[in-house]
């Protein structure tokens, strides 16, 4: 694996000493792009400025605060997370799935399943954000639909048009404008709200 196609890992621990044995764990299991975080203040900041593509946060005995911390991290960045944790209760395993942590290991930080463990927590990221963005296509093909009814609604009302010629007239002025059906859809809503 060439260091062009490693993955840049961003190592989030406290103890120097485990954040020592997890790079290393990690350098020998082939990824050569890795960075670690020992502060944990501004660290959604130091993430941020990091970019990295994948987080593996280490954490011995994690508070209720010091996991939401990273809970809450977990939802601002997008990327896939592994966090491992010496001990868990099923609230924080459940809290972990809904901030987006994509493996949380429990009693498992050994050298050897780190890239089977990492490579898990990539594909199950890949595939949430797959769905995640068909959710949001999804969402917003309705918005657009609801959009659209109602602006020919109020092209009908008012120039005496049938269902199709009001489509129509929408579809050609898009085309006309390069713009989608929505946008126009949309400005007819404004206007005539300002017209009421």
């Amino acid at each position: 694996m060439g260091a062009e196609s490693s993955p840049k890992i961003a190592i989030v621990d406290e103890s120097p000493v485990r954040a020592a044995i997890l790079e290393q764990g990690l350098r020998e299991a082939g990824y050569t792009n890795v960075v670690r975080i020992e502060e944990m203040q501004k660290l959604q900041n130091r993430i941020h400025a990091l970019e990295p593509d994948v987080i593996v946060i280490d954490l011995e005995n994690p508070s209720r605060d010091l996991l939401e911390q990273m809970f809450q991290v977990s939802r601002a960045v997008r990327r896939p997370i592994a966090m491992f944790v010496n001990q868990s209760d099923a609230a924080a395993i459940q809290a972990s799935v809904d901030a987006g942590v994509s493996a949380y290991i429990v009693d498992g930080l050994k050298k050897e399943r780190l890239k089977p463990i990492l490579d898990l927590c990539i594909s199950r990221f890949n595939a949430f954000a797959k769905l995640q963005d068909e959710l949001d296509r999804a969402r917003s093909a309705l918005e657009d639909r609801k959009v659209i009814d109602r602006a020919k609604g109020i092209l009908m009302k008012l120039k005496g048009l049938s269902e199709d010629e009001a489509y129509g007239l929408l579809r050609s002025t898009a085309m006309r404008e390069k713009k989608k059906i929505g946008e126009i859809a949309q400005s007819i809503l404004t206007a005539s709200e300002l017209l009421k």
